[in-house]
């Protein structure tokens, strides 16, 4: 991401984000992460035929509530926002940045 002021591929146990899966409780990891000039963006991309499976919305769910906690906390100690955003893969191009996916989310 060219716009990222940093940007990192997660690793287990960074975040301890858990979805439910059946009676498992799993650990969910983004694609990856960057760090824009105001806000901070938990991404995923999937395939178009997988964005409402079951297990993906799960994620999601559970890595939104995570984002609305984490900026709660980052506001009030001078942090940043964080923001996640789901993507279907065919809408991945060289011409789009990730201010516009987050812009139109």
């Amino acid at each position: 991401e060219r716009e990222a002021i940093k940007w990192f591929k997660p690793v287990s146990g960074q975040f301890k984000i858990y979805y439910k899966d059946g009676i498992h409780h799993r650990e969910y990891l983004p694609d990856f992460v960057a760090e824009l000039d105001y806000r901070v963006i938990m991404v995923e991309t999937k395939a178009r035929r997988d964005m409402t499976d079951t297990l993906v919305e799960s994620k999601a769910e559970a890595a939104k509530k995570w984002c609305v906690n984490a900026t709660d906390y980052l506001i009030r100690n001078g942090g940043k926002p964080w923001e996640y955003i789901l993507i279907a893969h065919d809408d991945v191009h060289e011409n789009r940045d990730l201010k516009g996916f987050a812009s139109i989310m």
